[in-house]
């Protein structure tokens, strides 16, 4: 799908300082994705603190983007869980129309067998009426899906057309970049190694630190498309510091402090997300500095 090639983004969902949803904010951090060469917006994922969020909020939230967005970028939309049953209940009874795709994690906490996560995504594919992108996160998930796994279920189901690859594993990546079926994309789930995913085969990114510095990471992974490599990672080597940063206490913690920075919403996280310490968001605000 070409549509998901490139650098795509795990939108945030900002929160006014009473911790309700912001969606002015939002619709800020929409446009400021769509007009620095973002490709498609993520919407509900981990990084928009989904588990924190009611039914009536996500709901908020998936209007909002939908509205801001204006038919400009594809939209994907996080659907996943560990209750298999209620996975597919929702994507029966969702309206997708909006949505070029949706992105499905791996089964968390259960710990399910290979087995149990190939049966798992089964019922999810023949339950989604849209592509279904995988979602490997075993950092969240304590548990791997491997790449003979995807590799199964990307031979044996023609929606399931990607996986965002988030083990931080290169070998790994490779190792399904080599397997996959033509035409299914090996997503980067992981920023600092996206580059080389990219210039492995892969087919791009969906990004924490792409939005808060949308023009350079896009750029970074395009030129990596493009097979231009030592460009590409003058580029890297300029946001590397940034990503480890972001992620050091924890996600979205330190992307909404960038955000808050570049003046697109406050830094405001739900329990039990704590924002980040004096000392780190003084290197954050260094950082963006240097990078304006």
């Amino acid at each position: 799908m070409q549509s998901l090639t490139g650098t795509g983004v795990a939108l945030v969902t900002p929160f006014k300082k009473d911790f309700s949803v912001d969606t002015d904010a939002l619709t800020k951090i929409v446009n400021y994705q769509v007009e620095n060469g973002i490709n498609y917006l993520v919407v509900l994922g981990t990084t928009a603190e989904s588990a924190t969020l009611n039914k009536d909020e996500k709901e908020l939230v998936i209007k909002t983007v939908i509205e801001a967005n204006a038919g400009r970028l594809p939209l994907v939309l996080g659907v996943g869980g560990n209750n298999t049953h209620e996975v597919t209940e929702e994507l029966k009874n969702r309206d997708l129309s909006a949505f070029t795709a949706i992105l499905s994690v791996s089964p968390y906490y259960n710990k399910p067998t290979q087995e149990g996560i190939y049966q798992h995504f089964k019922a999810v594919a023949e339950a989604s009426p849209v592509p279904v992108i995988l979602y490997n996160v075993p950092g969240r998930t304590a548990s791997n899906m491997l790449p003979a796994t995807v590799i199964r279920l990307a031979n044996d189901f023609e929606n399931i057309v990607a996986i965002k690859e988030a083990a931080g594993d290169i070998v790994q990546a490779m190792r399904l970049i080599q397997g996959a079926p033509k035409g299914f994309l090996v997503i980067s789930g992981d920023d600092m190694i996206t580059l080389p995913m990219v210039l492995a085969g892969g087919a791009g990114v969906i990004s924490v630190i792409g939005e808060g510095f949308p023009k350079q990471f896009s750029k970074m992974v395009q030129l990596g498309l493009e097979k231009k490599a030592d460009e590409a990672y003058e580029l890297h080597y300029l946001l590397a510091d940034s990503i480890d940063m972001i992620f050091e206490q924890g996600n979205p913690a330190g992307i909404k402090h960038i955000f808050k920075a570049l003046g697109l919403c406050e830094d405001v996280v739900r329990l039990p997300l704590v924002n980040v310490n004096e000392d780190l968001a003084g290197r954050l605000n260094a950082f963006v500095e240097k990078i304006r």
